[in-house]
């Protein structure tokens, strides 16, 4: 997880994990609808899998 990612995933989170997959990607688009805080958090843990 680099740190380009951090701050991607923490202003806009669902163009963070835009190469995890399309599933991740809207799960973390409808998250950071709801709320930013749920977006980023998701996003966050999307992006320390490996």
């Amino acid at each position: 997880m680099s740190l380009l990612r951090v701050l991607l995933a923490i202003i806009f989170p669902p163009l963070a994990v835009i190469d995890r997959g399309c599933g991740s990607v809207l799960i973390v688009f409808l998250l950071t609808c709801c709320g930013w805080v749920p977006g980023v958090i998701a996003a966050l843990i999307i992006l320390n899998k490996h």
